[in-house]
C-alpha cells in the first residue's frame, strides 16, 4: 500500500489520552492482583528459584528450605517481592493495555493482527523489567540463599561495583519478552476468539480459562531463560552467560 502525503501524518496520530487511561486502569488492576499472588504463592516461587539456582528436585528443595528456617524461610525476600511483583505486573499490564489502546487509536495500525500488536507491548514490558532488575536481584538472592543473600550482594558490590545489581538484566528482558509475548498473544487471541459472556459466572470462568492457557504457554516457553537469569543473578561471583 502506498501512502499519500495527506495520509502519512495520520499514520503517526494516536489518542494519547485514551492510551494513558487504558494503561493506568490495566496497570493498577494487575498490580493489585499481584499483591495477592505474592502473599499466597511466594513459597512456591521460593522453591522454584531455589531449584533454578541449585538444580535440585522439588521435594529436595522444599525439605532443604524448611530445614533452613521453617515456614518463614519460604518468605525470605518478601519485602522486595511486594515491591517488585506489583510494580513489574503494573508495567506488564499497562504496557499491554496501553500499547493496544495506542495502536487501536491509529487509523492504520488498529487493523494489525493481535499477534503483531502484542510484539510492541512485549518490548515495552521487557525494557521496564530491566529497570527493576536490582529489586528482583535482592528478592531472588534472598529466596535462594536466605539471610546470607544480602551478605552475598554486599560482597559482590564491594568487588565488582553497583552494576552487579543488574547481573541477569539482559536475560530478564529476554525471559520477559519470551514469556510476555506468548502470554498476551494467547490471552488477546483467545479474548477475541471466544464468545463474550452473559453472566458474572461465565465472565469469571472465561477469564480464568484464558489466563490459565496463557500462563501454561508462557511458562513453558520462557522457563529455560529464567534458569539462566537466576543462576547469573544470584551467583556469589561474576559469571557470564
Amino acid at each position: 500500500m502506498i501512502l499519500s502525503a495527506q495520509d502519512s501524518p495520520i499514520l503517526f496520530q494516536f489518542d494519547l489520552g485514551a492510551t494513558l487511561k487504558k494503561a493506568l486502569g490495566g496497570g493498577l488492576s494487575g498490580a493489585a492482583a499481584m499483591v495477592l499472588q505474592v502473599l499466597t504463592l511466594m513459597p512456591l516461587r521460593t522453591i522454584m528459584n531455589y531449584q533454578y539456582r541449585y538444580g535440585t528436585t522439588m521435594t529436595q528443595a522444599t525439605k532443604t528450605l524448611y530445614a533452613d528456617g521453617g515456614w518463614t524461610r519460604y518468605y525470605q525476600g518478601l519485602t522486595a517481592a511486594l515491591v517488585q511483583g506489583p510494580v513489574a505486573r503494573f508495567g506488564d499490564t499497562a504496557a499491554n493495555a496501553g500499547i493496544l489502546a495506542l495502536l487501536k487509536g491509529n487509523k492504520y495500525m488498529r487493523n494489525w493482527p493481535a499477534l503483531a500488536q502484542t510484539i510492541f507491548a512485549s518490548l515495552a514490558a521487557a525494557a521496564f523489567r530491566m529497570i527493576l532488575t536490582p529489586i528482583d536481584t535482592v528478592k531472588t538472592t534472598m529466596q535462594t540463599d536466605g539471610k546470607a543473600g544480602l551478605t552475598i550482594l554486599r560482597s559482590r558490590i564491594k568487588r565488582y561495583g553497583i552494576g552487579t545489581m543488574w547481573y541477569g538484566a539482559f536475560a530478564t528482558a529476554a525471559a520477559t519478552f519470551v514469556g510476555h509475548y506468548p502470554w498476551f498473544a494467547t490471552y488477546n487471541g483467545l479474548d477475541e476468539a471466544l464468545p463474550q459472556p452473559n453472566t458474572l459466572v461465565e465472565k469469571l470462568l472465561r477469564q480464568a480459562f484464558i489466563g490459565f492457557c496463557a500462563s501454561v504457554v508462557s511458562d513453558s516457553v520462557s522457563n529455560s531463560l529464567r534458569v539462566v537469569k537466576t543462576y547469573r543473578q544470584v551467583h556469589e561471583t561474576r559469571i557470564g552467560y
